[in-house]
């Protein structure tokens, strides 16, 4: 397959890569034999068992890799079976100023958790705790832990206070 004008001269561009299950490291390790600038935040994990502690790095965000290429190699990403999908980054000037950001809050060495962006009006599940099943929605995205618990046959809500990270975000 030929490349068009166009294509010859499109530029790299920011993809965001969506790898199949505990491919990330694999992905990556492909993108650096192909010369590809790209990103894995790796964090360190530490794990105790009953008799021993083991130290490990995993992916910031499992499943996600982020790499510049030209639309010319798009296809040549897909060849090793490990890429899911391609996302492209639409506004690169933000995507690179927060791929910036993450590379520093990673390297601060701070202890981090990923967790869902709570907004307005998001409807989201309760996936632990006392109230796991319960669905709401967030009430105020400035306070993300405040979720409010509808009961309609009342036409009431009830505010609840609920750990972020026991918050499933629905479709």
């Amino acid at each position: 397959m030929g490349e068009t004008p166009a294509t010859a001269l499109a530029g790299p561009r920011w993809w965001v890569c969506h790898t199949k299950p505990r491919c990330e490291k694999k992905f990556a390790a492909l993108l650096a034999a192909e010369h590809l600038p790209h990103y894995l935040p790796l964090v360190t994990s530490i794990r105790r068992y009953a008799q021993q502690t083991k130290k490990f790095t995993k992916p910031l965000f499992p499943g996600y890799v982020f790499v510049q290429a030209p639309p010319a190699r798009q296809s040549r990403l897909y060849q090793q079976d490990l890429l899911a999908r391609l996302i492209p980054v639409d506004d690169e000037a933000r995507f690179l100023r927060q791929l910036d950001d993450v590379k520093a809050i990673v390297a601060s060495g701070y202890e981090l958790t990923v967790l869902p962006l709570l907004t307005r009006g998001r409807r989201v599940r309760v996936t632990g705790g006392p109230l796991h099943g319960l669905e709401g929605f967030v009430d105020d995205s400035s306070n993300s832990l405040g979720v409010v618990l509808s009961v309609d046959v009342l036409q009431q809500g009830l505010h609840v206070r609920v750990p972020a990270e026991n918050l499933q975000i629905l479709p």
